[in-house]
């Protein structure tokens, strides 16, 4: 069996790795080919180019990059269209991947199958129908995201979520954190105020005024952010007014994550932007309050699209709404100070929906790579 792959960032690199080690499994002959980062070259992909190149996000960064890109594009598509492989699977990276996609539907009959389904359900309902145009099948990381992608026309499979199945510290890992970062008897709050430089600048200031709020009912009261990579510096100037200094996990001296984790299972709350940590943070039993902005435009159209009444993932795949949040306009220190108080007041309050996300998310199931195989050799009907 031949497999053509493509990834455009590092998270699409993990996940790419993980089916890929799920594919060998279970066809120990198949055979790889495409583009991906250091994770699935260590599965053995020869990456046609580096996939940092396909690393870019937003106007500002693409545009210089736009013909660099559409020749990758081209490239990757005569790739596909000349081996001829058994399936054409693109991970995440809509802009480049579907491109490749639709360029190999019009001059071969490839089956194509893409990793990670659109937020549909979010906003932007048209994306599905339109990708369904040059996509056979597609593997969604949430469970409720199937029905969307039958209803445009292709099939679909929830192959679990990789959150539901990551490393978590054991509690002498988080107790040896506490015991180092926790002065007195005060909660220790986890902070994540975002992974780009956008979200760090907008964030940060409102969430050191929430904090010093919050000091006044918890003088004790302490912080540790675990920074993203690219955004230390950022970080480290964002905070040194803060009413609270915090303690700064920087990447670069916790190569293996551990002392994130630590921090993760500790805390006994935490301050988070909008996305995906919200997943880490209930597969560490954390209880959370979700804030986020965005610039004045960007939110004046986000809000007109937005279909759901929730933007935090463990609301969603819960069906619950414990977790309290504070996007846009709510999104002011004393709001979020008050929703840290309530939290704290009740910690256990978001247990069961932290508890139903892991079990809805496919914690204590097969591995989501090996699931995600499974679903790929059923699309192309290839027998195990």
């Amino acid at each position: 069996m031949r497999v053509f792959v493509i990834a455009g960032e590092a998270s699409g690199d993990a996940l790419g790795a993980a089916v890929m080690d799920g594919l060998r499994s279970l066809v120990p002959g198949v055979r790889f080919d495409g583009v991906g980062g250091p994770r699935m070259q260590a599965m053995g992909l020869d990456s046609r180019f580096p996939m940092d190149e396909l690393s870019v996000m937003g106007l500002a960064e693409v545009l210089p990059r736009y013909r660099a890109l559409k020749r990758r594009i081209a490239e990757c598509a005569a790739a596909v269209i000349e081996t001829r492989p058994d399936v054409l699977l693109t991970i995440d990276s809509p802009d480049f991947c579907l491109r490749v996609a639709k360029s190999v539907k019009a001059k071969a009959d490839v089956p194509v199958v893409h990793y990670v389904a659109p937020s549909v359900w979010a906003w932007r309902a048209g994306r599905a129908k339109k990708m369904a145009r040059h996509v056979d099948h597609v593997l969604a990381l949430l469970p409720f995201e199937p029905p969307y992608m039958h209803a445009a026309g292709m099939t679909c499979d929830f192959v679990g979520h990789p959150i539901a199945t990551q490393d978590i510290a054991g509690p002498t890992a988080a107790q040896a954190f506490r015991d180092r970062h926790r002065t007195g008897e005060g909660p220790l709050l986890l902070c994540l105020p975002g992974s780009r430089r956008g979200e760090v600048t907008r964030l940060a200031p409102r969430f050191g005024a929430a904090l010093g709020h919050v000091r006044d009912a918890h003088p004790d009261l302490q912080v540790v952010i675990p920074c993203a990579p690219g955004v230390v510096d950022l970080v480290k100037a964002q905070v040194a007014d803060w009413p609270i200094p915090p303690v700064l996990i920087d990447p670069a001296e916790d190569a293996d994550g551990a002392l994130k984790r630590a921090a993760f299972r500790a805390a006994d709350i935490a301050l988070a932007a909008s996305g995906t940590v919200s997943l880490e943070l209930a597969a560490n039993g954390t209880p959370m309050v979700i804030a986020y902005d965005m610039a004045w435009l960007s939110r004046v159209i986000i809000q007109r699209l937005v279909k759901v009444d929730t933007v935090t993932l463990v609301n969603l795949v819960s069906d619950r709404r414990t977790v309290p949040e504070f996007v846009g306009a709510d999104c002011t220190p004393a709001r979020i100070a008050e929703g840290l108080r309530r939290t704290l007041a009740a910690p256990r309050a978001q247990e069961e929906a932290m508890r139903l996300t892991m079990e809805r998310l496919g914690r204590g199931q097969e591995a989501p790579g090996l699931r995600a195989a499974r679903s790929i050799l059923k699309a192309v009907g290839h027998r195990i």
